[in-house]
Order: C-alpha cells, then structure tokens, then sequence
C-alpha cells in the first residue's frame, strides 16, 4: 500500500490539486488487500486518481466506498477505473446517491469486469431513471462472474423490476438479490416472480417491504425453496462426483504406483540378473584366460621337454660317438699289439744280433732305463692327479645327483603341498559356494588369485629345474670335454710312447668306460626327472581338467539360475497381466458406475424438471384458483353491499311506513 499512496499522492500533484490527507492516513493504516474510504468524501480529482490507480492493481481484493458522498462525475471516473481490473472481488458502494450516470457506469462496469464477486448499492438512486437503470440491468445480464447483489433503497419501481426480471433471465452466476425496501409493488412482483423458472442459479431473493401481495411472496419463497433444494441436490452431486472422481484418481494412482513399482522391481531384477550374467561371463571369461594360460604353460612345458630329449639324443649320439671312438681305440690297440708282436720277433731275431751290441750298449741302456723309470714314475704320478681329479669330479657329480635329488624331493613336497593347499582351497571354495551363493565370485578370485601364485611357485620350481637341469648339462659337458681332452692327451702319449701307453690306454678305457657309465647314469637320472616332470605336467593337467569341470559346473549353475530368473521374470510378469487384467476388471466397474451416476443423474434431471414442471403447473393452478377466489370474494363482497343497500332500503321504507301517516300512502322503491 505504501506504493499506492505514493502514486496516488504524485498524481494528485499532478492533476494540480492536493491529495487529501485522510485518504493517505487511511491508506497508511489499511491492511493488506483491503482498501477501506468509507465515510471519506472523496473529490473529484481522488477519485480520478483512483480511477487511474486501480486498472494496475494488483493486491487489491476488497473495496469499501460506503458513504463517500461522490458525485456522479467522481463515480463515473471510480467505476470506469475499475472496468479493466482482475483481482477485485468485492465493492461496497453503500450510500453514495448515485443515480443516472451512476447507474449507466455500473452498467458498463457490469459488462466490462469479471472479477467482481459481490456489489453493494444500497441507500442509493439507481431505480429512479428508468433507462439508466435498464442499462444497468443489461449490463447484469451480460455479467459472468457477479454472484452476490445488495439493491435495498434504491426506489425501484415494477418497470425496474421487470427490467431486472430480464436481466435475471439472462443472467447465469447470481445466487443472492436483495430488493428490499424498494417501490416493486404487484406488478413488479409478478415479473420477478415469473422470471424465476428461467434462472437456475438464484437461490435467495429478499422482497420484503415493496408492498407486494403476500400470495405473490409466498410464490417467490417457495420458488427459492425449490432453487435452494435444487442447489443443495446440485452441491451434493458434485460433492458426490468429487469424492468419487478423487477416489477413481486416488485408485488410479495407486494403481499406477503399484505398476511402476513392478516395473521397478522387474527392471531392478533384470539389471541384477544383467550384472550377475556380466559378472559370471567375466569370470568365466578370466578362468578361460587363465586356462588357456595354463594350456600354454603346459604346452611350453611340453616343447622344453621335447627340447630336453633332443638333448638327450644329442648326449646319447654322442656316447655313441664316444663308443665308436673307443672300438677304433680298441682296434688300434689291437693293431698295434700285433705290429709290436711283429717288431718284437723281429727285435728277438736281431737280438742275437744285437747281443753284443747290447752288451755295449747296456751301460747305456741302463741309464736309459733309470731314465724311462723315472719317466714312468712322472707318468704315475701324472695319472695318479688324474685319478683324483676323477674321484673329485665322480664325488662333485654324486654331490650333483644328491642335490638334484633333494632338490627333486623338495619340489615334490612343494607340489604335494600346493596339492593339499588346491585341495583345501577347493573345499573352503566349496563350502562357501553351498553356504553362500552371493560370494561365488569372491572365492572364485581367490581361488583364482591362489592359483596364479602357484602356477607361478611352479613355473619357478620348473625355472629352478631347468637351471639345475642346464648346470647338470654344462657338467656333462665340461666332464666330456675333459673326456676328450684326456682322451687326446692318452692318444698323443700314445702316439709318443707306444709301448707305455698301452697299460695307460688301458685304464684310460676303463676310466672312460666308468665315465661313460657314469654320464648313462646321469642321463638316466635326467630322464627320471623329466619323467617327474612328465607326471608333474599330467598332474597339472588333471588339475586343470578338475577346474575345468568346476567351471562346467558353475556354468551349469549360472544356467540354472538365469532359467530361474527367467520363470521369476515369466511369473512376475503373468502377475503383472493378472494384476491388468484386474485393474482393467475394476476400471470397467467404475466405469459402469460412472454410467450408473449419469444414469442417476439424468433420472435426478428428469425427476427435477417433471418436479419443476408439476410445481410450476400447480402454481399456475393455484394462482388460476386464487384468481377465481379473489373474483368470488369481490362477486361475494359485491353481493353483500347490495344485499346491505337492500336491507337499508327495506329499514327506511318500513320506518317511513311506520312514521308516515295511514291515509299516505307509500310507493315502495324499486
């Protein structure tokens, strides 16, 4: 309100006039939405103020201007303000002596607004012209939103009432009219009375003290009797469908609740199974990975094995190799056995020849043979290093073999252990499989993750293996290679010194025989190994068939599952259908009772417009028989004044009789 009193004070000063201080105190103190000048008298230039002021207000829903002395111009400039407003509902203009312009304005005022709820005109002059008051009651008729009328005091006469019998003929909002106190008289009475079949929505008309007949009243109460009977039956029908439409909304909405639950739940089911498929399809896919990884490792533990027999022909070509080698040996032995059985007959024959040669010589030839004798010690001694270096080499080889074997009996305890450890891990993965499905694919990682730790403890136990069966190999090697040496040193030696290298040669083969044995017995041994590693590799193999049927059967029971989600899906959604089928049953029934309600209803308008029509007819009877009485009364009432002249007649002319003289005589009156 402080922004109105601001506007209306500038366009005061505008309009070159002062703003009155009383307005402004009352516009100060107002409460919100309500704007209360009663008993201020306004001016002209105030109310062209308002007038400009009220088209743009927007908060402003009550206006009081009762006893405000305006003049017409003054309310003509109020109400044309107010013809372009759309938040006022309720005017009081009580007291204002408003008369023909007023009247044509509020007519206007009337045709022009439709927000305005309730008017108040008492105390004033509207009925006293009739064409203005005609012009504001076609301004009423074209009204669609007034529904509350206050015209007490307002000298309407029965010309202004049948005015406003036509405007309430064509009106459709008004409930309530007040007449009171007004010049309607009977004929105007008649009017209103005859206009009231026509309109559905009046429900109360106050009539009291316009001098109309009592029968035409009666009339008219019994009338907004069968109005407000009719509003109440009408009130309680739609207070009726409003229920039963809110019940029909509040049905449907649970209904629609209750479906979108269900489709919630079954997209949360399908999403769950969606996951659980997602995260079985990943976890089979990492046990396959796995697998195939598995499959890999055996196949390159496979191809070192086949690598390691290749190496193992290769040794046993070579011991092949050394056997020829010695069979050569052995025949050049032989060969130069008899080329010194040749040379020593030929040596006995010269011998005798050289008898006394040797004679000579054998000074010279004893200081050959201390020679030879210590060639021959150097010699022993030399085999006897040898011998040792062999005897160290056999005791590093058994220490080799010892080791291989521990190392071989460590790794079977390993394996034994990893077994027992896959073992219980299967157990525990099988005990929470049965205990707990949901943690299926915990366990599964686990067991996932454990044998990952000990496929990668046996690829470095098979590691291990390999660098022990390569130091072995580089040892065989290295022995042949002495092998060779020696035997190159033996056949030098023996191509220096034919005679003393055949013993030597000798122990030479036999030591190289025994080397021999013992290299057979070291690929022997290898063999064994790989043979472990043969029965390790099968073992791992059955290991990975046990996991592969593990994960045929936890494919099996994915399977399973998905055929039970699906028959919960398949049976969820027959629920659904049922529950359709239901609401659809339900919908129908509602539906028939919606019909039964409009059949109900149309009977309800029946049964009221017959009511309607045989009240009316009865009242056109009634007033039909009141017509006659009134006529039988004044015909009864006109007969008893001249029976009454009759029996004065009668009086006078027996008193003159009695009075008058017997000789006179009296004509009697006709």
């Amino acid at each position: 309100m402080e922004e109105f009193r601001r506007s209306y004070s500038r366009l005061c000063r505008e309009s070159g006039a002062e703003p009155q201080e009383a307005v402004l105190q009352q516009l100060h103190q107002l409460p919100r939405g309500r704007l209360d000048l009663a008993t201020q008298s306004l001016t002209v230039e105030t109310c062209r103020a308002l007038g400009k002021l009220l088209p743009r207000e927007t908060l402003c829903t009550e206006l009081v201007l009762s006893d405000c002395m305006l003049s017409e111009e003054g309310a003509t400039l109020l109400l044309r303000g107010l013809c372009a407003n759309t938040v006022l509902r309720f005017l009081d203009l009580k007291g204002n002596n408003l008369r023909a312009a007023g009247a044509e304005a509020l007519g206007k005022l009337l045709q022009q607004n439709k927000s305005i709820q309730s008017l108040t005109l008492e105390w004033n002059s509207l009925g006293t012209w009739d064409d203005a008051f005609a012009t504001f009651c076609g301004g009423l008729a074209a009204n669609g939103a007034l529904q509350q009328l206050d015209l007490r005091n307002n000298q309407i006469s029965h010309k202004g009432a049948e005015e406003l019998a036509l405007a309430l003929k064509g009106n459709t909002t008004l409930q309530q009219l007040d007449l009171r106190w007004n010049n309607v008289g009977l004929l105007g009475g008649r009017a209103l009375m005859n206009c009231l079949p026509s309109n559905r929505t009046l429900w109360r008309l106050d009539l009291a003290g316009n001098n109309i007949p009592g029968d035409v009243l009666r009339a008219v109460e019994q009338a907004m009797g069968h109005s407000q009977d009719r509003l109440t039956t009408f009130q309680e029908n739609q207070a009726r469908t409003h229920v039963l439409s809110k019940e029909v909304q509040h049905l449907r909405e649970e209904k629609s609740k209750q479906f979108l639950d269900l489709m919630e739940t079954i997209d949360k089911q399908r999403e769950e199974m969606a996951k659980s498929s997602r995260a079985s399809a990943a976890h089979v896919g990492q046990l396959q990975e796995a697998l195939n990884e598995r499959h890999s490792i055996i196949n390159a533990l496979k191809a070192k094995l086949q690598m390691t027999e290749a190496a193992l022909a290769l040794s046993e070509q070579k011991a092949q190799d050394l056997g020829e080698l010695l069979a050569t040996a052995e025949q050049e032995q032989l060969s130069l056995s008899q080329r010194q059985a040749k040379e020593l007959k030929l040596e006995q024959q010269e011998a005798a020849e050289r008898e006394s040669k040797l004679l000579r010589d054998l000074s010279a030839a004893n200081e050959k043979n201390l020679l030879l004798q210590n060639q021959v010690d150097e010699l022993e001694r030399k085999f006897r290093c040898q011998q040792e270096q062999l005897f160290q080499t056999r005791q590093e080889l058994t220490s080799m073999s010892a080791e291989l074997k521990m190392r071989a009996i460590q790794a079977e305890e390993r394996l034994d252990m990893e077994k027992r450890r896959c073992r219980q891990s299967l157990e525990d993965s099988e005990s929470l499989r049965i205990k707990e499905v949901e943690h299926m694919t915990r366990h599964l990682e686990e067991s996932e993750k454990a044998m990952q730790e000990r496929v990668q403890r046996l690829e470095a136990a098979r590691l291990s293996l390999e660098e022990e069966l390569s130091r072995v190999k580089a040892a065989a090697l290295s022995e042949r290679g002495q092998a060779e040496e020696e035997l190159i040193k033996a056949k030098s030696q023996a191509r220096l010194e034919e005679q003393q290298r055949l013993a030597h040669l000798e122990d030479k083969l036999r030591l190289l025989a025994q080397a021999r044995d013992e290299a057979q017995g070291a690929c022997l041994q290898q063999k064994q190994v790989v043979a472990d590693s043969q029965t390790r590799a099968s073992q791992l193999g059955l290991q990975v068939e046990g996991l592969r049927r593990r994960l045929e059967e936890l494919q099996q029971e994915l399977s399973l599952k998905d055929q039970e989600r699906v028959a919960e899906v398949s049976r969820v959604r027959v629920e659904l259908q049922e529950q359709n089928g239901r609401l659809q049953a339900e919908l129908a029934a509602q539906e028939a009772l919606r019909e039964k309600a409009a059949a109900l209803e149309r009977q309800l308008k029946v049964m009221a417009s017959d009511h309607r029509e045989a009240l009316l007819d009865r009242e056109s009877e009634n007033a039909s028989l009141r017509e006659k009485l009134r006529l039988r009364e004044a015909e009864i009432a006109r007969i008893r004044d001249e029976e009454a002249q009759r029996a004065s007649f009668l009086q006078n002319a027996v008193l003159a009789y009695v009075q008058g003289s017997p000789v006179r005589t009296l004509s009697p009156p006709k």
